[in-house]
């Protein structure tokens, strides 16, 4: 191969697309880009070595998941934003899988800024064996990025990936992916020999190309983005060797609301396919494996994707530039915890990231919107927030508003304006409006909009189950990309928002 002896010393991206690109000729020639039962395992071929010693000497802490499964991802703790807009303080994994049997198989790569111990951990698990495929469950570059690298290294390995995924391939790399593989789609299994991988397509979730891969032998669901969390791995690989509920199940949940809250539907549907398999085990894209109390993570995943609360509880959102929001929100919260209410949290909207903001409301019951008037509308920050609960598709709370304005307020409205787009949300007490600051009338104003949510959430009494799948609305299923859409009725000009085709393309549910 012509990259060998450069491989170890580095290449220009210019040089390494060139090198995929012939190892892809090569591979045609050779005639291995047929279909998936053409592909023969070679347990004499090794993989291209980098030679010497590892650059990072990061292989020897590959974990096995079961005798045969073997863990391949890194985590980084240097990444300050995930996707360059949340940020992460405890970082992040890139979690990929090998599944070693007759025929080997590598479940997703990792992002660029952890290639270099992804590599080495390949190696040495590989062992001196070729690689027969590689499965590409989402195409979001911190998972396929060294998807070229992998096929110059490991030229008869054969890519197994939808349809939707294998031009999105074409799209991020210079090479004609299609040669090297095989697309499949819902119900498609491939055999490596004790281990049968089913495939199950998850559109929207949170691409349209999205796989997820359920492997019968040992009841394992590769899950791509779904069942992830953020926060890298200090060499406990399983979620019950960690305190999960404790310190971790913020990051979980601000990870699904942020990343995938938008999808509910997709997601209410992708759970009611899992609930036809036995599930012993759950291997996500990023966060710890699950093996044990499966029904915990599921049970937030039902509450997340139905909007259903997770607590009866209150969040206080204010936006205030001099202190007299700040002080009613105060004001209020105090009232609230004087009349019993045990779960109030309060949060500066211009200080606290909207991503915890998101998170948040997703948690809580109840939400209390309290803001200033800013140049004759809302206050930009709080304004922002909002506009992202929508964005994220936010659903099904008690809502209440605060309103300041030294001449003339007009935030309530603006608020209230932008809440009537949020589906199944109501309206609990009175507006609480005042000017400047807050004075003992609307202290008053304020204890009174306190009994009114403390009465609503007395009368909501424990906390409510997840609704199930089936209560959602009408949906439609687009047959090109897989994207769900709710609606009743199609208006003749709507267009798939993934891939641009018309009503006729979509099938309702």
């Amino acid at each position: 191969m012509a990259n060998e002896s450069s491989m170890g010393k580095g290449l220009s991206r210019r040089s390494f697309i060139k090198g995929a690109a012939a190892s892809v000729a090569s591979v045609a020639a050779m005639g291995l880009a047929g279909g998936l039962g053409t592909v023969e395992a070679s347990a004499e071929k090794a993989p291209v070595s980098i030679g010497g010693k590892g650059k990072f000497s990061g292989a020897f802490s590959v974990r096995k998941v079961t005798e045969d499964v073997i863990y391949l991802g890194a985590s980084d703790r240097r990444v300050e934003l995930f996707e360059n807009v949340y940020p992460i303080p405890r970082g992040v994994s890139y979690n990929s899988y090998l599944i070693l049997d007759k025929k080997t198989a590598l479940m997703d790569t990792v992002d660029r800024a952890v290639s270099g111990q992804f590599f080495e951990n390949l190696e040495h698990a590989l062992a001196g064996r070729s690689l027969d495929y590689m499965v590409i469950q989402h195409m979001e570059p911190d998972h396929c990025s060294q998807i070229p690298e992998v096929l110059t290294r490991y030229p008869e390995a054969k890519i197994v990936c939808s349809a939707l995924a294998m031009g999105m391939i074409k799209q991020f790399f210079d090479f004609d992916a299609e040669k090297y593989g095989q697309i499949v789609k819902e119900g498609d299994t491939l055999e490596l020999g004790r281990h049968t991988l089913t495939f199950i397509e998850a559109p929207m979730v949170h691409w349209p190309e999205v796989l997820m891969t359920y492997d019968s032998a040992d009841g394992i669901l590769f899950s791509a983005d779904g069942f992830g969390s953020f926060g890298a791995l200090s060499g406990n690989l399983f979620a019950d060797e960690v305190n999960f509920e404790t310190e971790w199940v913020a990051d979980a949940r601000r990870y699904y609301t942020n990343i995938v809250g938008k999808y509910g539907k997709q997601v209410q549907a992708v759970l009611a396919k899992a609930g036809t398999v036995d599930i012993n085990m759950l291997c996500p894209l990023h966060g710890p494996i699950w093996r044990d109390n499966l029904g915990w993570i599921l049970g937030k995943y039902s509450a997340w994707s139905s909007y259903t609360p997770e607590e009866t509880a209150v969040a206080v959102f204010y936006g205030s530039i001099y202190g007299g929001t700040e002080s009613a929100a105060h004001v209020l919260a105090t009232k609230l915890s004087e009349g019993g209410a045990r779960n109030v949290v309060v949060y500066d909207v211009s200080k606290t990231h909207v991503s915890e903001l998101i998170a948040e409301a997703f948690r809580c019951s109840h939400l209390v919107f309290a803001s200033m008037t800013y140049n004759m509308g809302l206050f930009t920050p709080m304004k922002n927030f909002m506009n992202d609960l929508v964005a994220h598709n936010l659903q099904g709370r008690a809502v209440s508003f605060v309103q300041n304005g030294s001449w003339s307020p007009a935030s309530g409205a603006a608020m209230r304006e932008i809440v009537s787009q949020l589906k199944d949300c109501r309206e609990v007490g009175d507006m609480v409006t005042f000017r400047s600051s807050p004075n003992a009338e609307t202290a008053d104003e304020l204890s009174a909009l306190a009994d009114a949510i403390l009465a609503d959430m007395n009368s909501d009494g424990a906390e409510a189950e997840p609704a199930p799948a089936e209560a959602a609305g009408t949906t439609w299923t687009c047959s090109v990309c897989g994207y769900v859409h709710e609606a009743d009725t199609l208006p003749d000009d709507f267009k798939c928002p993934v891939c641009g085709v018309g009503p006729d393309k979509f099938v309702k549910n």
